[in-house]
């Protein structure tokens, strides 16, 4: 390791920093007041239920981790060696992924109640307890991906151990997200549908049977879900530009991303102080300011170490300064197609009046519209990325330059993070104080909070699935360069792969449409499960009118089995086109097809996942500014027609939308870590 060893021991320490600072947001939050009896048994009832669940679907989970380790051991043994070595890692990728998981969701079941009995007092309070109850996953998230990156490159020194770890995190991220993003929008859309539409009571009434599933869904699939996929993106896009400065040969640049992540921690750290909103005052603008001075501390920062270090070139400065900054620009535009204060949002819930029809037809149109600036935005950062590293004359440079890139984008997400779990958290802050019965203007504060929440969480989504398509281009690279290394005697390069080449071909296809089909399950799942809810939302106000008069307690219990029960049955096939279909294409098609898949579920992947998440934060924005009291106000035909747009662009922006980038990721990382394999297993077919 030479002289990076400091480097090293200092991500270790800013990780260490990270990770405490995390519990120490946690102890504060806890010492807030919790309210009534009636506020602490509402919380209890989400609190209970989130846990019961994470309990099954962590118990799953790590059934299959256990498989795939047992699998990893086995083959890597064979092949290398090295088998205990590359399941261990798996194994501790994949705990860590569930810690911070389930340490954001301990932390939102908590924050959630005190941020509203806040709101009693003022938005300023309110304000504080969410966004330092996000913090907390925040820090915990990137504290915890750090310290292990580091540990375990301190004592392989080898990237791919850490690919190992990478593998673990995403293959668990991949599930916890799928499953959590199922659950969630099953109770919400049966909820409002039932709720909202067909009996004209208000969103978090403590009638509805589902109202709790509702609000037990936006933690185990808005935190416990994303913080596994920030996790996931977050080492995957480091490990691939370590890949990336281990074939390169040049240990400084295998431990600069390692560097960054701690420099972005302190940013970050710097940049949430600046987190503040008064009574009034605009809490998107709080949350924006944050993350812009984060990322300006961080670019700072980065500059200094890189002009201070000799052994790295100077051009990786403006690679890392175009992903961070494109990364802003994502974001912003993120938000310009998803918040209330711009005319998509307006323009559609003036549409709302004409019915639900035109309230999804202008959804979907904007969505598609939000691509472009995002795609070219993502080019930009590419393309400047790989030419001011020198790509023109050293390709493996510049492709690298691509990888520090997205490692600049996310090296900010203990900022990101912590604003976007802020989200869920004021989501059931407003539940809360609806189901306790507070005052209307609790809930108006409430409102405030959760309108900015829903922009800050499409901003995190489109931040993590730029970030996203250039880590799994620097993996797609790393791939190439893992084979070309396997197959020792032979040679395999980028510069061989010919688009008319047919096992490309091929694999462009199969790659494309994986995509759209792992949509489409994930989507059905939830309207299957939505449907069986609603049913049984149904029958319990058919079988007892009490109910909806406020004199019987529903069956909150039968809609949280429910849900649950949807969500962990429907992972099956996601997970096989995520971790099983690679290696089929691998080994019938060869590295050369497996090239061609990558491709095209990474360009169809990044495409899709756009449109998905930018639809479906419109159509939830325009459906509350419409409960504002604009366009007729709530019960309004308009208002109808938002719910309804807002129940399609559920799954939309909550399950499949950011799955989509995790998919692609999880793909890139079982091409990477079997890559060996693969091109020992078709090497007589390469070399003829």
């Amino acid at each position: 390791m030479g002289n990076t060893t400091g480097w090293l021991i200092f991500s270790l320490i800013c990780g260490l920093g990270s990770l405490g600072l995390g519990f120490y947001l946690f102890y504060w939050v806890t010492k807030q007041d919790d309210g009534t009896d009636r506020s602490r048994e509402v919380a209890r009832w989400i609190h209970e239920g989130s846990q019961a669940y994470l309990k099954k679907l962590y118990t799953a989970l790590i059934i299959v981790a256990a498989i795939m380790a047992v699998f990893l051991w086995i083959v890597y043994s064979i092949e290398h060696g090295r088998g205990i070595e590359t399941a261990i890692c798996y194994i501790i990728g994949a705990i860590c992924s569930a810690a911070a998981g389930y340490m954001g969701m301990e932390i939102a079941v908590r924050a959630n109640v005190r941020s509203a009995v806040a709101a009693q007092t003022n938005l300023n309070k309110s304000f504080n307890v969410a966004f330092r109850g996000g913090a907390v996953m925040g820090f915990a998230v990137v504290g915890i991906a750090t310290i292990g990156m580091s540990i375990i490159y301190m004592i392989t020194e080898d990237a791919q151990l850490v690919l190992a770890y990478s593998l673990g995190a995403s293959s668990f991220a991949l599930l916890a997200k799928a499953g959590g993003g199922i659950y969630t929008k099953t109770a919400d859309i049966a909820a409002d549908l039932v709720g909202k539409v067909e009996v004209g009571i208000p969103e978090d009434d403590p009638r509805n049977p589902a109202v709790v599933a509702d609000n037990v869904g936006d933690n185990v699939g808005d935190v416990a879900g994303m913080g596994g996929d920030i996790f996931d993106s977050y080492v995957a896009a480091s490990v691939a530009a370590m890949l990336l400065g281990a074939a390169m040969r040049n240990p400084f640049y295998t431990t600069l991303p390692l560097l960054l992540c701690g420099l972005g921690i302190v940013a970050s750290i710097i940049g949430s102080y600046f987190v503040k909103v008064e009574e009034g005052g605009k809490p998107s603008r709080a949350l924006n300011l944050g993350t812009i001075l984060t990322c300006a501390v961080f670019a700072v920062l980065m500059a200094i170490a890189i002009l201070l270090i000799p052994n790295i070139a100077n051009g990786y400065i403006w690679a890392i300064v175009v992903g961070t900054a494109v990364g802003v620009v994502i974001g912003q535009t993120t938000e310009f197609f998803t918040s209330d204060e711009f005319s998509p949002v307006k323009l559609t819930a003036e549409y709302s009046k004409s019915g639900p029809a035109v309230t999804i037809i202008a959804g979907i149109s904007y969505g598609l519209v939000s691509i472009v600036p995002s795609i070219v935005g993502i080019v930009v950062a590419m393309v400047v990325a790989f030419f001011a590293t020198g790509g023109y004359t050293d390709f493996d440079a510049g492709i690298y330059g691509v990888g520090i890139a997205s490692v600049g984008m996310l090296a900010v997400s203990g900022m990101i993070v912590s604003a976007d779990a802020y989200g869920p958290i004021v989501d059931n802050a407003r539940g809360i104080a609806e189901m306790s019965s507070m005052d209307q203007e609790v809930i108006d504060r409430c409102d405030v909070l959760d309108s900015a929440g829903n922009t800050a969480k499409a901003i995190t989504k489109g931040f993590s699935i730029a970030a996203a398509a250039l880590t799994v281009l620097a993996l797609f690279a790393a791939f190439i360069s893992e084979i070309s290394v396997a197959m020792k005697g032979g040679s395999f390069s980028i510069s061989d792969l010919s688009i008319v080449d047919p096992l490309i071909l091929a694999g462009l296809f199969i790659g494309g449409i994986c995509p759209p089909l792992f949509s489409a399950l994930l989507m059905l799942s939830v309207t299957q499960g939505a449907f069986k809810m609603i049913e049984e939302i149904r029958a319990q106000f058919r079988a007892e009118p009490g109910i909806l008069e406020g004199t019987v307690k529903p069956d909150y219990n039968r809609c949280i089995g429910l849900a649950a029960q949807g969500a962990l049955t429907s992972l099956i096939w996601p997970a096989i086109i995520a971790i099983v279909l690679p290696l089929v294409v691998g080994f019938v098609l060869g590295p050369t097809g497996l090239t061609g898949f990558l491709g095209g579920a990474i360009i169809v992947g990044v495409i899709f996942a756009l449109f998905m998440s930018n639809s479906g934060g419109l159509w939830d924005n325009a459906k509350k500014y419409i409960e504002t009291g604009e366009c007729g106000g709530k019960g309004s035909e308009a208002h109808k027609a938002g719910v309804i747009g807002d129940t399609v662009g559920d799954p939309f922006k909550d399950t499949a939308g950011p799955s989509i980038n995790t998919l692609i990721t999880v793909m890139s990382l079982v091409a990477s870590t079997f890559a060996p394999i693969i091109a020992n297993f078709n090497l007589p077919m390469l070399l003829k």
